[in-house]
C-alpha cells in the first residue's frame, strides 16, 4: 500500500491539482454567493451541468475530429467562452426566479434554502426529460451520455523524469488559475469588486453609500456561473462525457473544497480545491481508488468538527473594502 503511494506520488500529485482546479472553480460560486448572502446555494451544481451540456452541443457543432495542440487549446478556449455564457445567463436567471422574489419579500434563510433545492432538481429533472432524451437522443434512464473522442490526449506534453504532464492536464491547471486571478483582481480591484465586499461586510451601509444591492447580487450570480461554465469545459475536456446528474457529487465536493478554505473565502476556496484533489488522489493511492469519496467527505467531517472557519477563515463579509 505504503509502496503505490510512493510509486504513484507524482501522478497522483499531477491528478490531485487538476482535479483541484476543476473543484476550485466550482467552490467559487458557492463561496461568493455565501459571502455576500449568507446563503448556501445548492442550485449552482446544477448551472455546472448546464456548462457541461453547453460544452458537448459546443465541440459537436463544430465538427472537427479529434484535434492537439494549438487547435486542442483554441476548441477548449471556444467551448469555455460559450459554457461560461450559458452558465452566467443560467445563474443569473436562477437570481431572478428562485431567489430575488424571496429577498424582496424579507423571506427566511430557511425559505431560500428549500427554492435552491427546488430549483436543482428542477433543472435537473428538465434535462433529465428534454434535453437528454429529446434533444440528444438517449433514454433518461441511460444517464451518461455516449460521446466520440474529440481530444487528443499525449501523456508527456511536460516531461521532468518522473513528473509528466499531459496536454489536458496542463490546460485545466494554466486555464484554472488564469481564471482564479483574473477574479481575484476583479474582487480586489474593480468598482463592481468594491460593491461586492462591501455587501459582504455591511449591506445596510453599502446601500447609504449608493451601492445598488440588486445589481451587485445578479453580478455575484454571473460571476459565479462563469467559472462554473469554465470548470465544465475544463471537466469536459478531462473525462469527455456528461449527464444529467453530473452535478450532484462534484457540487458536494467543491462545497466541501469552499468549507474546507473557509467559506465566503474567495482564496480560501482556490486552497481548498486544491487541497481536496491532492488528499482525494493520495487516498486512491492509499487504501484504492473506491475509497476516494470517502476521503473527501472525511475531510468535510473533520474540517467542521475541529476547524469550521477552514484553512484560511477568514470570509469576505470580514476583507478589507
Amino acid at each position: 500500500m505504503l509502496d503505490d503511494f510512493i510509486n504513484q506520488f507524482w501522478p497522483s500529485t499531477i491528478d490531485g491539482l487538476a482535479l483541484g482546479a476543476i473543484y476550485a472553480l466550482l467552490a467559487l460560486g458557492y463561496t461568493m454567493v455565501y459571502g455576500v448572502l449568507r446563503l448556501i446555494n445548492f442550485a449552482h451544481a446544477d448551472i455546472f451541468m448546464v456548462g457541461t451540456f453547453a460544452a458537448l452541443w459546443t465541440v459537436r457543432s463544430l465538427g472537427v475530429g479529434t484535434v492537439g495542440g494549438f487547435a486542442l487549446v483554441g476548441v477548449v478556449a471556444l467551448t469555455a467562452v460559450v459554457a461560461g455564457a450559458v452558465t452566467a445567463g443560467s445563474a443569473m436567471l436562477l437570481e431572478v426566479t428562485a431567489y430575488r422574489p424571496l429577498r424582496k419579500r424579507g423571506a427566511s434563510r430557511l425559505a431560500a434554502l428549500i427554492s435552491a433545492i427546488g430549483a436543482s432538481i428542477f433543472i435537473q429533472q428538465l434535462f433529465a426529460t428534454v434535453v437528454v432524451h429529446r434533444v440528444f437522443g438517449t433514454s433518461k434512464e441511460g444517464g451518461k451520455l455516449p460521446v466520440d473522442e474529440h481530444y487528443k490526449k499525449l501523456t508527456d506534453v511536460v516531461d521532468f523524469g518522473p513528473i509528466q504532464i499531459s496536454n489536458d492536464k496542463l490546460i485545466i491547471f494554466v486555464g484554472a488559475v488564469l481564471m482564479m486571478v483574473a477574479l481575484d483582481q476583479f474582487v480586489n480591484r474593480t468598482k463592481l469588486g468594491r460593491g461586492i465586499r462591501s455587501t459582504a461586510q455591511d449591506p445596510e451601509t453599502a446601500v447609504l453609500m449608493g451601492v445598488n444591492i440588486d445589481r451587485v447580487v445578479s453580478v455575484t450570480f454571473v460571476v459565479g456561473g462563469v467559472m462554473a461554465g469554465v470548470a465544465a469545459a475544463l471537466y469536459f475536456l478531462r473525462f469527455e462525457q456528461t449527464n444529467y446528474f453530473v452535478g450532484f457529487l462534484l457540487g458536494i465536493k467543491a462545497f466541501t473544497a469552499a468549507v474546507l478554505g473557509g467559506i465566503g473565502n474567495i482564496r480560501g476556496a482556490l486552497a481548498g480545491g486544491f487541497v481536496l484533489g491532492l488528499l482525494e488522489m493520495y487516498g486512491s493511492s492509499l487504501f484504492g481508488s473506491q475509497w476516494r469519496d470517502v476521503v473527501a467527505f472525511t475531510v468535510l467531517i473533520l474540517v467542521l468538527m475541529f476547524r469550521p472557519t477552514g484553512i484560511l477563515g477568514e470570509s469576505l463579509q470580514q476583507a478589507r473594502a
